[in-house]
């Protein structure tokens, strides 16, 4: 599957940011969903996963509450909504999507992900 993200950018703490992911070449609905991050100098990790169905949703402790992750299937597209942004938000973004999808399992590791998008870089000014 090919995975395109966008709708970062810049904005200031307390602000808010929509990230996209459009899917093809794959039956988008079979599989989980997630988006990790990666701040300068940090390794990537996990941000927020969605089963197939959009039924299950798993966050990291660091943005339940500010995040919401959702799935449009009849238009192949994962979104992101980001409120109350914060600096230590500031990281490039990317949409992975799982390598095998069952039930309403909505993966967390980066090695049960198959295919990743190119990432989309969002800025938190304070």
């Amino acid at each position: 599957v090919q995975l395109q993200a966008s709708g970062g950018g810049s904005v200031q703490a307390g602000g808010s940011l929509r990230l996209s992911c459009a899917a093809s070449g794959r039956t988008f609905s079979s599989y989980p969903m997630g988006w990790f991050r990666q701040a300068p100098g940090k390794e990537r990790e996990f941000v927020v996963a969605i089963s197939r169905g959009g039924a299950s949703t798993i966050y990291a402790d660091s943005v339940k509450g500010r995040f919401t992750i959702s799935r449009d299937n009849a238009k192949n597209t994962l979104y992101l909504q980001m409120n109350s942004l914060k600096p230590e938000d500031t990281a490039v973004y990317y949409c992975a999507a799982a390598k095998y999808g069952r039930g309403n399992y909505a993966p967390t590791q980066e090695d049960e992900y198959g295919s990743w998008g190119q990432g989309t870089q969002v800025t938190v000014s304070s």
